[in-house]
């Protein structure tokens, strides 16, 4: 077979067409991937570069998920948190009813000097079990009487004596029964032994404290999300960034939880409304618990805004790192488009000038013949 032999205007029109073709092809491919860079043969610095940026940005996407939980947990204890001063703050009004209250109870009992000497005795009530004994002399008046039972330092602040129009008054300081027995046999109407009841205004509004005490507990309990309840002492611990070396350990002050126990404000005895220092004592104590409340409260808040503005700048470095990585390696198609248009119209120029170089090389060989 003789070799086929192609005039040179030919030849360089038919290597210009392939090589057209060529770029067209890869102008096509890099249209249809929306990518100048597919792999690192097209450009390896701008590859390696790009896939080490995707790779950092994937990695703050998944610490985004523990971000998130985050903030819901912490949101659920603040949540928690804020109903907690509610069963608090009516507590100080309880106690103060007490306090304002002054209706302690009384009886009045007629007074004769039997003319001889004898002993009035009081127990129960804030005086306690073991009897108190307040001589009464032969001769003893009814204001000599009320002078030596308000004179007793054993019943001071507990029960208070009165002269009630020629009647001896005594008043039961306490939120218990007050026995008192006649010894002296000057009392009318005690057959011996009488009791002064106690004040139950102040021992029922102790109870109605013991019961808002235990909604506070009852809330902390119930602030939990994901497994995770900060109000009952766990900790949250939030990665920030993908090496491990900015973090934030989230928990109560001390790691105690919200209790009422661990605020000091503990159940009372209906005694405790006896006095006004014990009432002071509690009041004291719900001042304090109501300021590491909002204390604990502020720094919840400060955490909270903390993780949710960190959240907020990975999402934006997220951005940024995928916005360079796509500047490295993605095509411009408005730019490929028009590669695309200028090829093409190569392309029909390169085939007519092959057509005229064909046609010249015909017309030699007809005048050679």
């Amino acid at each position: 077979m003789s070799d086929i032999t192609i005039s040179r205007g030919v030849r360089s029109n038919l290597l210009s067409l392939q090589n057209i073709a060529a770029q067209r092809e890869s102008v096509q491919g890099r249209l249809a991937t929306g990518k100048k860079v597919n792999s690192a043969l097209d450009n390896p610095t701008n590859f390696f570069t790009a896939a080490s940026l995707n790779s950092r940005a994937n990695d703050l996407g998944a610490l985004l998920d523990s971000m998130s939980n985050g903030i819901k947990t912490l949101e659920a204890a603040d949540n928690g948190l804020k109903p907690i001063p509610k069963p608090v703050e009516p507590l100080q009004p309880t106690i103060c009813q007490p306090r304002q209250d002054k209706s302690w109870k009384g009886e009045s009992y007629a007074f004769a000097s039997s003319g001889t000497a004898g002993t009035i005795s009081f127990n129960g009530g804030s005086v306690g079990t073991t009897a108190i004994d307040i001589a009464i002399a032969a001769d003893a008046t009814l204001d000599d009487v009320v002078s030596a039972i308000n004179a007793s330092t054993d019943l001071a602040g507990k029960v208070r004596a009165s002269n009630d129009n020629g009647k001896l008054r005594i008043e039961n300081l306490s939120t218990a029964d007050l026995v008192v027995t006649d010894a002296a046999d000057a009392l009318t109407g005690t057959n011996g032994t009488s009791a002064v009841g106690g004040n139950t205004v102040r021992a029922d509004l102790i109870t109605q404290f013991n019961d808002l005490r235990q909604q506070l507990d009852r809330t902390a309990e119930d602030a939990s999300f994901n497994g995770i309840n900060l109000l009952r002492g766990d900790s949250l611990s939030i990665t920030f960034n993908e090496t491990g070396s900015s973090s934030l350990a989230i928990q109560t002050k001390g790691g105690a939880p919200i209790s009422s126990s661990n605020l000091a404000i503990d159940a009372q005895q209906t005694s405790v409304a006896d006095s006004d220092a014990g009432l002071d004592a509690i009041m004291g104590t719900l001042s304090t618990a109501l300021g590491s409340l909002r204390s604990q409260s502020s720094a919840f808040g400060s955490n909270l805004s903390m993780v949710q503005n960190r959240q907020d700048f990975t999402k934006s470095m997220m951005n940024t790192l995928r916005g360079g990585a796509d500047n490295l390696t993605l095509a411009d198609q408005n730019e490929e488009g028009a590669n695309l248009l200028a090829l093409n119209t190569r392309a029909q120029l390169a085939t007519s000038a092959l057509s005229f170089a064909s046609q010249g090389d015909q017309q030699v060989l007809q005048f050679l013949r």
